[in-house]
């Protein structure tokens, strides 16, 4: 059956396929082989395939190394994008940290003339003081003077009336005149002498009056002067800041208030300034003085919250981000991938307690800390953890080193911010602070 098959299909490949004949020449002799219409077409076509094969295999093999070379130009774009960027990051963080550092500088600056300030009042309200006793005891003196002036002339007239009556009752008797003038010159003399003394005596202390308040006006203007130059530094330092908590979605007002619960106490430098009015309207210095005191605590008390928010970077290395806060196949990625090589340092962003450091499922060796206003920070992945439950850490402090712990592609952070235990994108504070710290 098949041999007639195979007959027939050469009967109808003859006239495309002729029978060929092979032949082979030895010493023993000739032989020849015989290629039947359908070996032809059999030979043909696995030919034609190899052939079809071998044009399809050098097609595949040229795209795939055109797409690589696509693919590694194209990460040697990004590569050199990143790094283009963390300079950029890295230039803005020094420029910040440059700001930062003057700022801090105008601050020393200003709490020196502050407390230059409040000693020269001080010393100015005894210097008053002094002058008003001094003028007081001045005029006590030339009241006092002006009533024994009028006592001896009194005395004077009635003696010399003394005198007259009695020589004119007794005609006969000579009068001792002489006596009565020297007594008379001398007391005089002795008054002329106080009335002398007691108008020096004004007259310096009017000359010191007027000095003093030639100095006062001095001393005004070049306060006057200090009071700008404090109320421009004390504006320029406190704006970023509002701007920071206003930036993280936080109150100001609630942040300032709940920390001034938490830390009431006050003293040094920023104690309101005090002074003695005797029943007259406050000196406009001191309310001057006592409002810049009170924009200093609070900037006190911002630099208080900010420690204890988490506005610093958990990683102070050179990095690059791999995945930001959001949902990402259908599920919500949490927080804030940071990559880097194993072993580079994690710090706090803020100050707070540790209530877990160990293994958790997924993240790998995890830390969580809990800091003020119901915020919790976490950091997965790590290869190292130096913090224990329960220790308190600083704003700054090293707690762990970074890893490929977990359910991890490669050694990076996992960042995390959670208020009130809900998920909050991390890049908010980072933004919020970059023009700050």
């Amino acid at each position: 059956m098949l041999k007639q098959l195979a007959q027939k299909l050469d009967h109808r490949l003859e006239r495309s396929f002729p029978e060929q004949r092979v032949f082979l020449r030895s010493d023993e002799g000739t032989r020849f082989i015989t290629l039947s219409p359908l070996t032809q077409l059999i030979a043909w076509t696995g030919s034609a395939a190899f052939v079809a094969w071998a044009i399809i295999a050098t097609a595949v093999l040229l795209m795939d190394s055109i797409g690589s070379g696509s693919i590694r130009e194209q990460s040697a774009r990004e590569k050199q994008l990143y790094e283009q960027r963390l300079q950029m990051l890295a230039n803005e963080r020094d420029a910040r940290a440059a700001e930062a550092a003057a700022a801090q500088a105008r601050f020393g600056l200003a709490m020196d003339q502050i407390s230059l300030m409040q000693s020269e009042l001080l010393a100015t309200e005894e210097r008053r003081g002094e002058l008003e006793t001094g003028i007081n005891v001045i005029q006590s003196t030339l009241r006092r003077t002006m009533n024994e002036r009028d006592e001896v002339r009194q005395t004077v007239a009635a003696m010399m009336a003394e005198a007259d009556g009695e020589a004119a009752a007794q005609p006969g008797q000579p009068a001792q005149p002489e006596a009565t003038v020297e007594f008379l010159t001398a007391a005089l003399q002795s008054t002329a002498a106080e009335r002398d003394a007691a108008l020096a005596k004004a007259a310096e202390a009017e000359n010191y009056s007027e000095n003093l308040v030639y100095e006062q006006r001095l001393r005004q203007e070049r306060n006057d002067q200090i009071f700008r130059q404090l109320e421009e530094a004390v504006t320029v330092s406190l704006e970023p800041l509002d701007k920071m908590f206003e930036a993280a979605g936080m109150s100001p007002d609630n942040i300032l208030e709940t920390v001034r619960r938490g830390y009431s106490g006050q003293g040094g430098p920023l104690m309101p300034l005090v002074l003695s009015t005797k029943g007259e309207e406050p000196d406009p210095d001191a309310m001057r003085a006592n409002e810049i005191l009170g924009e200093l605590d609070r900037m006190n008390l911002y630099r208080i919250a900010a420690e204890k928010l988490p506005f610093g970077m958990p990683v102070k290395s050179s990095f690059r981000y791999t995945s930001g806060f959001g949902y990402r196949w259908g599920r919500l990625h949490a927080g804030t991938d940071m990559a880097a090589p194993v072993g580079t340092p994690i710090y706090a962003p803020a100050d707070g307690v540790v209530v877990h450091a160990g293994w958790s499922s997924g993240y790998g060796r995890l830390i969580k800390i809990k800091h003020e206003f119901g915020i919790e920070t976490r950091y997965g992945h790590l290869s190292a953890i130096k913090v224990k439950v329960g220790q308190r850490v600083s704003r700054g402090e090293r707690i762990g080193d970074m890893g490929n712990s977990g359910r991890s592609t490669g050694p990076h952070l996992h960042y995390e911010v959670r208020v009130d235990g809900k998920p909050t994108d991390p890049m908010i504070y980072i933004k919020a602070a970059r023009n700050v710290f």
